[in-house]
């Protein structure tokens, strides 16, 4: 990436990874439009609402997943293999201890955060169930981000895209099998979920394994090297940290939509299903930017790391723009999709048609925080995100609620903090070295 047209570097890296991440976020969708269609609003209610507690554990494993990135794709813009290798191996062998941690620590707090979120009767033993089943097979998903996250450093965006397309293929096969063919309801989806995430862990694995390239995997040698977890923790904790608060925080959120019931609930996580959607675009265009400016920024050529960031800021803005503005026009036709139960369908589309035109906003901290952490920076746009997607947020939804606990105003709580985080990371970016006009980096 630190030679030729830099749009064609950016839309020929963040397509096969918007491309991926819309599989991705199929997993969980399918799951929902399945149990929509065949078990009930109890049941897309019950699954659709975990997704703030996975998304804890999984966005503090991505986290530290983008620290790994950023040390492997610096390595590579200065060809220095040898800290390549070392990144590669402790990336893995980081990967399987947090594995452990996260499925044993994500089961034991099932409980008190169902209750935290004042998860109605009766939707709260399937939700049990899907978590715990979900939770038992996170391994799968950890390796495939990881390993896939290696290859995305490396200017590979392609292979990941394939082996995800296919295991999201698999989750709906299994999906229609476990539910349709067997019965098995909420089980059903979580279980197919997991296989089917394992499937992409073996594929990725097998690759990197038989590559022989300076990034592949030798086992004899994953180990933990200390000096290269520590340039992986300086990056990759703060942004874990943040993406886990960030998760932990929307567990408040799901709580002040679970008081309005199961209908509102099953509303609300349509929405959000169709929302992740629209977040795809900003979300792959900000990590191709921190994978190009993490090379230009290895390879000593800041004013083209600049002129990466505004080209995908623009690509970004367009794209979002465009996606929000059908999502209003189809929003009935969208929520018919998941489900055709009349008070879940109103509450979707009001959710839709309310909080859709804000995502504009997401593309400015999206890019900008992902530039910065290409630098190497990860502190300031983890205090920018924590202080407006959690500290803030929370200040907001308190107030909201003393002033009467209006849905439409609680709503809004998710634009309130991408604008504050926008705003705040605008002024960041703007002040950091890559808008400086020497042609010099520090030292990696």
């Amino acid at each position: 990436m630190t030679q030729g047209a830099i749009w064609k570097h950016l839309v020929f890296f963040s397509l096969p990874m918007m491309i991926g991440l819309c599989f991705q976020q199929l997993y969980n969708t399918v799951d929902i439009v399945v149990v929509g269609q065949f078990v009930g609003k109890e049941a897309l209610a019950a699954v659709g609402s975990t997704s703030s507690i996975i998304n804890t554990l999984v966005g503090f494993s991505a986290g530290l997943s983008m620290g790994s990135s950023v040390i492997i794709s610096q390595c590579y813009g200065a060809h220095d293999y040898k800290k390549l290798r070392l990144a590669v191996h402790t990336t893995l062998a980081l990967t399987f201890i947090l594995s452990v941690i996260a499925t044993v620590l994500g089961i034991v707090l099932v409980d008190p955060l169902l209750r935290m979120m004042d998860t109605p009767a009766d939707v709260y033993d399937e939700a049990k169930t899907y978590l715990n089943i979900y939770l038992s097979g996170l391994v799968g998903l950890l390796l495939y981000n990881m390993g896939s996250g290696i290859l995305r450093a490396v200017g590979d965006s392609r292979r990941p895209l394939y082996f995800l397309c296919f295991s999201a293929v698999l989750n709906t096969l299994f999906d229609l099998l476990f539910v349709i063919g067997f019965g098995m309801g909420v089980e059903g989806v979580a279980y197919a979920t997991i296989l089917a995430q394992a499937v992409s862990a073996v594929l990725v694995l097998v690759v990197l394994t038989r590559d022989r390239a300076s990034y592949g995997i030798y086992w004899r040698e994953v180990r933990l090297d200390i000096p290269t977890l520590k340039r992986i923790l300086s990056i990759g904790l703060p942004s874990g940290l943040q993406q886990a608060l960030t998760g932990f925080s929307n567990v408040f959120v799901q709580s002040y939509i679970n008081y309005f019931g199961a209908a509102c609930m099953a509303g609300w996580s349509t929405y959000s299903k169709l929302d992740s959607f629209l977040f795809v675009p900003a979300q792959s265009i900000a990590m191709a930017s921190t994978t190009f400016v993490g090379q230009n920024f290895g390879a000593k050529q800041m004013s083209r790391a600049r002129e990466g960031v505004k080209q995908a800021q623009i690509m970004s803005v367009a794209v979002t723009a465009v996606l929000s503005i059908l999502m209003i026009l189809f929003a009935r036709n969208f929520t018919h999709l998941f489900t055709t139960d009349p008070a879940v369908v109103e509450y979707a589309v009001r959710f839709i048609t309310l909080i859709s035109p804000f995502y504009i906003t997401t593309c400015f901290n999206q890019t900008y925080a992902g530039a910065l952490r290409g630098i190497g920076n990860a502190k300031t746009p983890m205090f920018v995100l924590l202080f407006s997607f959690v500290a803030f947020r929370q200040m907001y939804l308190f107030t909201v609620r003393l002033l009467g606990n209006s849905l439409f105003w609680i709503s809004l709580a998710y634009p309130a903090g991408w604008i504050m985080a926008s705003l705040l990371l605008t002024v960041f970016y703007r002040r950091s070295p890559l808008c400086c006009t020497a042609e010099q980096a520090p030292a990696i």
